[in-house]
């Protein structure tokens, strides 16, 4: 890692710790939800069908705001649309913990989840055109894997200030901090000179404005398969991921007579950061490594594949020890491919139409995996939470299949 830093300059790691700090300050923000839900459940009288509806609207959100910051983002800059996107995800955190009603809630996560999709890609984005080809994969990989610390980090900040306060509202009011980060990004971080060269209103060769591409470019002849093949990949991969993480916290917290395990807040807090930190960091880490050895392709079609057989041993699981054991390589698998999804979209697409790309390609998917924290909330009530789990298991098989349509795209120029 040390001769990776040597090779850039200090704009360029500027450019990926704002990434990375956004996208686990996403996290933390996004997932505050999933680790008070019992509560929430509990107070505000919700049953687990519409409190996976709520997550569900998040979701849905992501995948418009997904669309477009990614507008904005090849409009406006990448750095101004990241800074929106983060602004917009704290104070809506915040505002959740003000919510006396289930519709007020709903209202909030949705407005946070234009937030939550627009985050990625244009980190993404940022990270893939400054940095250079050799280290592309790794940088994009290392921005994903934030998202583990953030979740984590959300799971230790809930069970301090559950322990403090026992008031799951105060739990969001500490989610407006990440607002304080654009601060920093708006000082330090410098513009991708890639999307200077290439916005509205620079000069072509032939004294023309050179425009940026239409949104429909990305169906065109040359890309359609692509775009079709890795929306369907992320579709299936989200699907199976927020189906399964969304309710583990409260599958290891409800009572066993609604479906879950019965544990208590400690010791669903050292589950969940050791899910975190031994499983999904280094998942995420470790796939840019993996794609740059075996290829992009066979890296996606590997974690979602080995993440399909380690799911359904996962949920037949009970004992809090093997809990522990098998939740690093599900989280391993299970969330390591997401890294590749920038990888390979920024390798796929030009500059003029690639944060919209990302954006439509990785949270488009995330609108139509929606439906995950509903679907399995509402299995859940009937099989039980370890029953419903085993949709998650196919999910992670068909992104295997929907892999082997992708290109391969190892060691090719941005362009």
């Amino acid at each position: 890692m040390t001769s990776t830093w040597s090779q850039t300059t200090p704009g360029q790691r500027k450019t990926l710790l704002a990434a990375a700090l956004g996208w686990a300050l996403d996290a933390f923000d996004v997932m505050l939800y999933s680790l008070v839900l019992a509560h929430i459940i509990r107070d505000l009288g919700m049953s687990q069908s519409k409190a996976g509806f709520l997550n569900t609207l998040t979701l849905l959100a992501s995948g418009i705001g997904g669309v477009l910051f990614g507008y904005i983002a090849d409009r406006i800059g990448r750095k101004r649309a990241l800074m929106l996107s983060i602004l917009t995800y704290s104070v809506c955190s915040f505002a959740s913990g003000l919510a006396t009603s289930v519709l007020m809630l709903a209202v909030f996560r949705f407005i946070l989840g234009l937030g939550m999709g627009g985050e990625w890609n244009t980190g993404a984005t940022l990270v893939a055109e400054t940095w250079p080809t050799n280290l592309r994969a790794k940088a994009i990989a290392l921005v994903q894997s934030s998202w583990a610390i953030g979740f984590a980090l959300a799971a230790l900040v809930t069970y301090v200030v559950l322990e403090l306060t026992s008031n799951w509202r105060y739990v969001f009011f500490v989610g407006i901090f990440p607002a304080l980060v654009t601060l920093w990004i708006r000082k330090d971080v410098p513009e991708s000179e890639m999307w200077k060269e290439r916005q509205v209103g620079v000069l072509s060769s032939s004294g023309a404005q050179e425009p940026t591409g239409g949104f429909a470019e990305i169906f065109s002849r040359p890309f359609l398969r692509s775009t079709i093949a890795l929306l369907a990949l992320n579709f299936f991969g989200m699907f199976a991921w927020w189906g399964l993480f969304t309710w583990v916290p409260s599958y290891l917290s409800l009572p066993v007579d609604r479906g879950g395990l019965g544990f208590g807040e400690a010791h669903k807090t050292v589950l969940l950061v050791a899910l975190n930190l031994t499983g999904m960091l280094p998942g995420y880490a470790s796939f840019g490594w993996v794609a740059d050895t075996i290829g992009r392709r066979k890296s996606f079609i590997f974690y979602t594949l080995m993440a399909s057989l380690l799911v359904p041993i996962y949920a037949m699981s009970r004992d809090p020890w093997t809990l522990l054991l098998l939740g690093t390589p599900v989280a391993f698998f299970g969330t390591g491919f997401f890294s590749g999804s920038g990888i390979i979209g920024s390798e796929i697409y030009p500059t003029r139409v690639r944060a919209r790309a990302l954006g439509f390609t990785y949270n488009g998917a995330r609108t139509l995996s929606s439906v995950a924290p509903f679907v399995i909330g509402w299995v859940g009530q009937r099989q039980g939470l370890s029953g419903a789990f085993l949709v998650c298991a196919v999910s992670f098989f068909l992104a295997a299949v929907a892999a082997t349509q992708l290109p391969e795209t190892k060691g090719k120029q941005l362009d």
